[in-house]
């Protein structure tokens, strides 16, 4: 076991005791972009590994809870899978110290897999009797005892994510606030304060995307110093969203109408994260409903 992956593998296979955060792993390889299964029944692993060649990394928990489990089997898979030039495999063992197990059981006040009526520490004791092969094998052992589910989500993304940092993506939505916020939003900005094309005969007609529109609405007095202190603080509250285990952040721009002024912004802002490095997408959502009223014949 080393503490670096001489590449990041196509098939990523955890497992561990029951409560130690399969779970949480599984949640953080999906939000580095594998696809996930949790509890496959352990005679498809190979099933699905012979097919297709696989788009992208596949990650596979696996536990005592898992239809058909057994350790040799899995380990057979494994040492199967290892031999073949693609996948490309590695297991991730998840460990826990038993009190802390036995603390996460009571308070989820959950019954353990094996339990058969005598108590969840006999069946931790079996459980890990039968994992004991497999910790052996792992290629990645993490002891979850002391980490929070954003410290494991962290140490995930140490080993599969490049550099170690988790990616997060950044939407952007210009809404009108007559039609209400759209749902989901994380943060939320009001740029109702700006001059409104909408009074400008030329103007009403076109939207923020236009250059003489986004034009108008720069030459408000204010929208320099706004978009100045809205850049720093975005900029300064991503990587902090991020940290804290995030994988994805919605930013809501609103206007009176969600036609101008709140799509100039959005624009705008959208080529600043770009260049800062943030993936970011762009969604405008009254613009998109009056397209697709307008296709049914509808009014927006």
């Amino acid at each position: 076991m080393t503490d670096t992956l001489p590449h990041i593998p196509r098939l990523v296979l955890v497992t561990g005791p029951s409560g130690a955060g399969r779970t949480t792993a599984i949640n953080a390889l999906e939000d580095l972009g594998h696809e996930v299964i949790d509890n496959l029944p352990l005679s498809l692993l190979p099933r699905l590994t012979e097919g297709p060649p696989l788009s992208r990394p596949l990650a596979i928990g696996l536990g005592v809870s898992n239809r058909d489990f057994s350790a040799g089997m899995l380990l057979e898979t494994v040492d199967h899978l290892a031999a073949r030039p693609d996948p490309g495999v590695a297991v991730v063992f998840l460990d826990c110290d038993e009190s802390e197990l036995l603390r996460r059981f009571a308070a989820t006040r959950r019954r353990h897999p094996l339990d058969t009526g005598d108590g969840p520490l006999p069946a931790l004791q079996r459980e890990r009797a039968m994992l004991a092969p497999l910790r052996a094998r792992a290629d990645i052992l993490i002891e979850t005892d002391s980490l929070s589910p954003h410290d494991l989500a962290r140490e995930i993304a140490h080993w599969f994510a490049p550099g170690g940092t988790r990616p997060m993506a950044v939407s952007l939505h210009s809404f009108s606030y007559r039609r209400g916020l759209p749902r989901g939003l994380d943060l939320v900005f009001d740029t109702r304060f700006l001059r409104n094309p909408h009074w400008v005969p030329e103007l009403r007609a076109l939207d923020g995307r236009d250059a003489r529109v986004a034009d108008w609405v720069a030459g408000d007095p204010r929208y320099a110093a706004f978009r100045e202190k809205l850049d720093d603080l975005i900029l300064f509250l991503l990587p902090a969203a991020r940290d804290e285990g995030k994988a994805h952040l919605a930013i809501g721009i609103g206007c009176t109408g969600g036609q101008h002024r709140s799509v100039t912004v959005v624009e705008s802002l959208a080529q600043a994260l770009a260049a800062a490095g943030w993936p970011v997408s762009k969604r405008h959502r009254e613009l998109e409903g009056r397209q697709s009223a307008a296709k049914q014949g509808l009014d927006w």
